[in-house]
């Protein structure tokens, strides 16, 4: 198993950075872990994504859902343009069918994308509008549902965030890894990372947010690792790329956990369930 970070910059993108979104390859599935903004654009550069297995998203914030939109039309544009002269030498021959990726959301969210999917209308090609009935399979899931996608569990965890927002726990037989989405402080994290191989855990702040809003620092993500004796740490959805403050990050959560700690960066990719070449600390 291994992932690829497309973007990991906490909020609307900034400094060449993307917003949330990480690759995850198990064998035999690749899953996308949320969708911000920038991310249909990474990874449109490593995959073609009609060859996505899953994508998950954590929660409906605009930094980890926004580019939904671009990736449904990216995948139905092939079928959609069909019908255009010239169109077979940009997409292959047709006939191009309809692509039905599964799109896993938190549950509730079927309004949010109808109206989403109305606001940017193409009257001339209305294929092109049709982005979650025709370019997703959609299934919204409730906290401590269970699904396979593959070979591979997807159990999604419910965390602490203003909007509702589910950790997801991968395991196949290349590996495991447990991903926050956004979240304060709390005790189901250890649940979420339990033995896992690698954790991927937002680190937004400095200093935690324990409030309504909710947001980890560096220290608690490092600390629910060592108790929920994950394997490896990787740290992302950061507010800066300012080299000192990520330094001064990795050096308060190597202070709580013992294991090989990373900061995420765009285009890095981390295996999962092997042995660490070259750990970030």
């Amino acid at each position: 198993m291994q992932i690829t970070v497309l973007g990991c910059r906490a909020g609307v993108p900034a400094q060449g950075q993307p917003s949330s979104g990480y690759l995850v390859d198990t064998g035999d599935s690749r899953i996308l872990l949320d969708c911000g903004p920038g991310i249909a654009t990474s990874l449109s550069a490593v995959m073609d994504p009609a060859d996505l297995d899953a994508v998950v998203i954590s929660h409906t914030h605009i930094d980890h859902v926004y580019d939904l939109l671009p990736l449904g039309k990216a995948l139905l544009a092939p079928v959609a343009l069909s019908g255009f002269p010239g169109v077979e030498s940009l997409f292959g021959p047709g006939p191009h069918e309809m692509p039905r990726v599964p799109l896993y959301l938190p549950a509730g969210s079927g309004p949010l994308l109808e109206r989403w999917s109305a606001l940017l209308s193409t009257t001339t090609l209305p294929l092109l509008d049709r982005v979650f009935d025709g370019a997703f399979e959609v299934h919204e899931y409730e906290p401590d549902d269970i699904t396979a996608v593959g070979v591979s569990t997807l159990e999604f965890v419910e965390l602490r965030h203003a909007k509702p927002n589910c950790g997801v726990r991968i395991c196949a037989p290349s590996g495991s890894l447990a991903y926050t989405g956004d979240t304060g402080p709390t005790e189901a994290l250890v649940r979420l990372a339990a033995d896992i191989d690698l954790f991927v855990s937002e680190a937004t702040l400095a200093v935690s947010d324990p409030g309504a809003h909710g947001h980890l620092c560096a220290a608690d993500a490092a600390r629910a690792a060592a108790a929920a004796r994950a394997g490896q740490l990787l740290l992302t959805h950061f507010p800066t790329t300012d080299e000192d403050w990520l330094k001064a990050r990795l050096t308060e959560a190597a202070a709580e956990f013992a294991g090989p700690i990373h900061l995420a960066r765009p285009s890095a990719v981390f295996q999962v369930g092997e042995p660490v070449v070259a750990a970030l600390r």
